[in-house]
Order: structure tokens, then C-alpha cells, then sequence
């Protein structure tokens, strides 16, 4: 399966980041699955509280249209991240996947972050449809989004589920003002937790994040500089592909989709796995 993470900046406005990502993707040749990050379209606004930036979410059903004709044009399997409206008042952080100009399925990210330039809990609900795989003609497709990347029950699901591919839509970065030494820990700990899923899955993973300085419009903050290091890992967490920290890039790579099946009968986890012992995970602490 060979696959294209397109890893960008903002452009300034909706159009001209649009227009630069439909650059990338004519670049992505011979791609079958092209993953775009998390808020594609528009500038990282989760930054701070503003209830303007609801409007994006107005644009949904047009956005979901525009990109199943790009995916249609492009022959391809597309994964977009898109803000969803459902209704007003109520927002989701949602990854639309289509086929060939199909619509095959969404998600809607279900572990939401509150953290300082991170206001994700301000917009978004958490997702109700739960953790199931996204059947496409390249395979099964466990799409989850960003703050799922730190969580082992995520991944664990989808792949229970019969995932063939982890994705993870991202954007994340660091504060220009921490010390270089916490900034390479972040770094480490973000490509570790996801090289761990598709080790203990035995899945090959996609992480596609986003690069470029983004201002806090409320100058509250400085601002976040988002560090790209896309990349795609084997299902032994070998790094196989690797983007650079600032630069915009089409990160392509031919995934070997039969090592799944060697490396899980080399290594069977699923096999080993104490159901029988796991309740406490149902609980927010073991405490009792």
C-alpha cells in the first residue's frame, strides 16, 4: 500500500492553505492513501477561547463535498480532518475518510485535551461513535486523532477491531520559550507512545503532524511552532519514514501490508492478552 502523509504549514487564510495542499497532493503520485493533519484547512484556532471560529464549522457539508471530488480526481483514498457542525452548539473534531470519491466513513476524535494554547474542550465534544475501523479499498483504516495518540485503549481497540493501519492526524508543538532539553523529551515521548502502539498491535502506523509558527491571535501566549516529524513506523515500531521538523513535505513510503500477519506470529500479543484480568481498566482509578 503505498501511502503519502502531507505534512504543511498555514498559508495565512483557508484558500491559500487549501490551494497549497492540493499542490501537495499532485505531488503524492502513484499514492493509493494520502493522510492530511489534524485541522487541515484553517490555521491550529484551538489556541485560545473565541466563539467566532465556530463559523468554520458552518462550512462542514461543503468541505466534505469538495474533498470527495479531490479524492474522486485523484483516484486515492483520502483522509481529511475537518470541523463538523452538528448542530448548533455542538462541534466535533472529525476525520472524514473517503474512497475514490466515496464517503467510507468518519470519526470523531474522542479524547479532547484542555491545556494552556490547547483549548480543544472550548469547540469540541467528544466523539460518540467509538473506535471502529474504516472499511476502504486499500484496507481497514483505524483512524484516530492527536490527543488519542497517548492512549493505549485506543489503539488496542481498533486493532481488536480488525484494524490493518493506525493513523493519527496531528498538530502539536512546542513553546519557542521551553528549554531545548524539555522540547527533545516532548519530541521523544510523542514518537515513542505511537512506535509503542504499533509494537504492541503489530501494526504499521501513520502520524501526519503539521510545521510552521502559528501566533495566539490574543497574544496570551507567543504561539505554538508546530515540529512536523511526520512519520511511518513498521509493526515492530521500526521507523521506516521521516519528515524534518520544519519543512513542508509529501512523506511517501510502500508499506509491506503482509508483515503484519509475520510479526504477530513471532510476537502474539493478541494471543497472551489477560482478558480475564483487565476490569480494572472500566474504573477512572484502581483505588478500590
Amino acid at each position: 500500500m503505498k501511502v503519502a502523509l502531507i505534512q504543511q504549514r498555514y498559508h495565512g487564510s483557508k484558500e491559500a492553505t487549501i490551494k497549497r495542499t492540493l499542490e501537495l497532493i499532485q505531488k503524492a503520485e502513484d499514492a493509493q492513501l494520502v493522510v492530511l493533519q489534524e485541522l487541515h484547512q484553517t490555521e491550529y484556532f484551538c489556541q485560545c477561547e473565541d466563539t467566532r471560529f465556530f463559523d468554520y464549522a458552518k462550512e462542514f457539508e461543503d468541505d466534505v463535498t469538495f474533498w470527495q471530488d479531490v479524492s474522486k480526481k485523484h483516484d486515492i483514498v483520502l483522509v481529511a480532518s475537518l470541523f463538523e457542525m452538528r448542530a448548533p452548539g455542538l462541534y466535533h473534531n472529525t476525520a472524514v475518510v473517503f474512497d475514490r470519491g466515496r464517503i467510507a466513513g468518519k470519526y470523531r476524535k474522542m479524547h479532547i485535551p484542555d491545556d494552556p494554547g490547547f483549548y480543544e474542550k472550548f469547540y469540541f465534544t467528544p466523539g460518540d461513535l467509538g473506535f471502529e475501523p474504516i472499511e476502504t479499498s486499500v484496507g481497514r483504516l483505524g483512524v484516530l486523532v492527536c490527543w488519542d495518540q497517548w492512549y493505549p485503549e485506543a489503539a488496542r481497540i481498533m486493532a481488536l477491531k480488525g484494524a490493518e493501519v493506525l493513523i493519527y492526524p496531528t498538530a502539536i508543538g512546542w513553546f519557542d520559550a521551553d528549554p531545548e532539553d524539555e522540547k527533545q523529551r516532548q519530541l521523544d515521548a510523542w514518537i515513542t507512545i505511537q512506535r509503542s502502539h504499533a509494537i504492541a498491535n503489530g501494526l504499521p502506523l501513520l502520524s501526519v503532524n503539521r510545521v510552521g509558527f502559528e501566533k495566539d491571535p490574543t497574544g496570551c501566549l507567543d504561539g505554538i511552532r508546530f515540529w512536523g516529524n511526520s512519520f511511518v513506523c513498521g509493526p515492530q515500531g521500526e521507523i521506516l519514514a521521516q519528515a524534518d521538523n520544519e519543512s513542508e513535505q509529501v512523506l511517501m513510503y510502500d508499506i509491506d501490508t503482509e508483515r503484519t500477519k509475520a510479526v504477530r506470529d513471532i510476537w502474539p500479543f493478541l494471543r497472551d492478552r489477560r482478558i480475564d484480568a483487565y476490569g480494572c481498566l472500566l474504573q477512572r482509578y484502581c483505588d478500590n
